[in-house]
């Protein structure tokens, strides 16, 4: 069984945010600082399992091409659109793949591979506890990348499709899946019409008001999760030690395995991994 974690990490020029600007430079100021550490922490906790790991910096012709084809989507789109791209393209060589976020820091010698059994489904954290009801939304209570919008443009996309509106948040910030279940997944099957539809999205309120669907947008995770329903994909629901969202409470439980710095204070994380 041959097994890959990897991680990646673009830095986008200041001038290329378009929104949250004061956060995204405060996060890109953090990865900076905590570059060569985050990656080694990575690589650290493949070489302790036995598996592979690549870093990926570059995009190579990647971000070239997306932006030539869909000149609407934001660099921040195309880097996460190309995490899912290298998920497919790292399938030729390997069985089993973990995919994470570079924020994310393990804090574990157990073996993600062994403790998830990647045949049993896709191994994801949901965020369904962070939806907004409807009556609770507001201009100023979400923003393109909330829970909330993702949650409502997922469900548009697959009432358009004549599904059913039940779905999931997921968080790509950490993927566990083997080869049969990422082809079953079918992720840029379609991708054109998909973003064509996205587009036709963000301008409908024939069902959903002006305060959702501002905020509807083209993020990979409301695509994952329209793609988990339509082609039926098994999903395994990560738990909080295996994808700890380290973001408002400034606390990391003792047995946390993989943490995920939303809030990137490291500063923390360095305190708490292997403490």
């Amino acid at each position: 069984m041959n097994r890959l974690i990897f991680s990646l990490y673009v830095e986008v020029p200041d001038n290329q945010f378009v929104d949250n600007v004061e956060t995204n430079l405060n996060t890109k100021k953090q990865m900076n600082e905590n570059h060569q550490r985050l990656i080694d922490c990575k690589k650290e906790y493949a070489d302790s399992i036995g598996v592979d790991f690549v870093m990926v910096n570059k995009y190579l012709d990647y971000y070239d091409e997306m932006k030539s084809k869909y000149p609407f989507l934001t660099t921040y789109n195309i880097i996460n659109f190309y995490k899912i791209y290298l998920l497919y393209k790292f399938s030729s060589k390997y069985d089993e793949i973990l995919y994470l976020d570079f924020d994310v820091v393990p804090n574990t010698k157990e073996n993600f591979f062994e403790v998830w059994d990647l045949s049993k489904g896709v191994a994801v954290l949901n965020n369904n506890d962070k939806v907004l009801r409807m009556s609770q939304i507001t201009e100023t209570t979400q923003t393109i990348r909330s829970p909330t919008a993702k949650y409502y443009n997922t469900q548009a996309m697959l009432l358009d499709m004549g599904m059913k509106t039940e779905n999931d948040v997921i968080n790509t910030g950490i993927i566990g899946i083997n080869k049969s279940n990422l082809f079953k997944l079918g992720y840029f099957n379609n991708f054109d019409q998909d973003m064509i539809k996205m587009t036709q999205l963000r301008f409908d309120t024939s069902v959903f008001p002006k305060k959702i669907v501002d905020y509807f947008g083209y993020d990979n995770e409301t695509l994952f999760g329209v793609k988990l329903k339509q082609n039926d994909v098994p999903v395994q629901w990560l738990d909080n030690k295996w994808h700890y969202f380290f973001d408002n409470w400034l606390f990391i439980p003792k047995d946390t395995k993989l943490i995920h710095a939303i809030n990137k204070r490291f500063d923390i994380v360095w305190r708490n991994v292997n403490a």
